[in-house]
This record gives C-alpha cells, sequence and structure tokens, in this order.
C-alpha cells in the first residue's frame, strides 16, 4: 500500500507522520496518535460519535481520509479544557445535567456544540437541535442533552 507523508496539527500539536493513503482520519487519531476520545461507531457517518473539528469546520472523521487533512488543524475531544486544566463547561454540563449515560456518543455531541457555539454563541433551541442532528444517543433520550449544551451556553457566556 502506497504512503504519504502528512503534516497535521491535532489539538495544538504537530505530527509528522507517513501513513497509508487510505487511512482514514478517525483511526489514525485513534491508532497513530492514541486519542482514543474520538470514537468508531457507524463507520457511515449517520451516528457522529467520530466528530471533531478541522479547521475550526465540524467533519465526521469517519468519512475522511487521514491524507485530507494534511497542513490542517484538528480539534478532538482531549483538546477541551479550561486553561487551568479543568473540564470545559461543555464537559461539565453534559456531566451535571445527565447529558451522558454510556458516553460513548458524548464526544460527537460536545464537538458539534463546541462548533455551534463558536459559531452562534446564543443559539436557539431550533438551532441547538439542528447543530445536533447528525448525531445518535441511544441512551438519554436527548432532552438531557439539549439542556446540557443550554446549560453550558449559559455558562460560557456568564464568564
Amino acid at each position: 500500500m502506497k504512503k504519504i507523508e502528512i503534516v497535521i496539527n491535532v489539538n495544538g500539536e504537530s505530527h509528522n507522520r507517513e501513513i497509508e493513503s487510505r487511512k482514514l482520519l478517525c483511526d489514525f487519531l485513534r491508532d497513530d496518535l492514541l486519542l482514543t476520545g474520538t470514537k468508531r461507531g457507524c463507520e457511515t457517518g449517520v451516528c457522529g460519535s467520530c466528530s471533531v473539528l478541522r479547521n475550526g469546520q465540524l467533519i465526521k472523521s469517519c468519512l475522511s481520509l487521514a491524507v485530507q487533512s494534511d497542513r490542517s488543524k484538528i480539534e478532538t475531544i482531549e483538546s477541551l479544557k479550561n486553561d487551568d486544566g479543568t473540564l470545559h463547561e461543555l464537559q461539565n454540563a453534559f456531566m451535571e445535567n445527565g447529558g451522558l449515560q454510556c458516553g460513548y456518543c458524548t464526544p460527537g455531541f460536545i464537538m458539534a456544540s463546541l462548533s455551534l457555539i463558536r459559531k452562534k454563541p446564543n443559539p436557539s433551541d431550533l438551532e441547538i437541535r439542528e447543530a445536533l442532528n447528525g448525531n445518535l444517543c441511544r441512551c438519554t433520550g436527548y432532552t438531557q442533552i439539549i439542556e446540557s449544551v443550554k446549560a453550558a451556553i449559559k455558562k460560557i457566556n456568564e464568564n
């Protein structure tokens, strides 16, 4: 299999790697960089558990080849933390408001929420629902997830 050299910035750290041209971004993150917060769920782009930000845009890493992210900036769930090392407001809100149960889908929901909040700091309930539309959860029934996002937005906007 042909290997291609890529340079990719993941969570603020530059990586220069030679990888197979067919390697998925989610596999690169998990297997090569050991960032296991990005989950492999459906592998068809439906569940959203593999969601990451590439150059600020939300993508499904199971639908993207790692070579497509050459010279890109990737943010994964592992990048979320406050300057003092504590959990990000989204992470705290999901814990405090029951927005997670098994936690498998949580990284995707949090990254989708982060993408939304960066674009629109005060989204409506409908905008929150639309932003999370590409993610599936089998445990919570979504009400707690929406409440978690709203709680995080309130906390972020207070700061």
